[in-house]
């Protein structure tokens, strides 16, 4: 539902309109806000950070999954080989299968979400 270019969402409460780009995070303000919650330096919670999504990389990069209890599971899937179109020329060629990251969210996450 959109309302005076704002988009708005229903939510227990009632409802809550978003202005565009409104409840984004990037990693500078997730440092930033876990800092000021637990008290710790922003520049040892970027350590932290940084070693987390590093381990999350070397693991998925090795085909591994990594699973964070009711949050949910970081994966590689598999997008199987197929024929496609060269747009140019019209040529079909074969376009290999392809290994994408993906994340499943978990019970926990989904329920904080609706």
């Amino acid at each position: 539902m959109y309302t005076n270019g704002s988009f708005c969402k229903a939510r227990r409460q009632g409802f809550r309109c978003l202005l565009k780009g409104e409840e984004q995070m990037n990693k500078k303000e997730l440092v930033g806000k876990v800092a000021e919650k637990t008290g710790i330096m922003k520049r040892d919670v970027e350590t932290v950070t940084d070693a987390i999504l590093e381990e999350i990389r070397e693991t998925l990069a090795a085909d591994g999954k990594v699973q964070l209890m009711g949050f949910g599971a970081f994966e590689v899937r598999s997008r199987a080989a197929r024929n496609g179109k060269n747009p140019r020329t019209g040529e079909t060629i074969r376009m290999p299968e392809v290994k994408l990251p993906a994340f499943k969210a978990g019970k926990l996450l989904k329920d904080a979400v609706r």
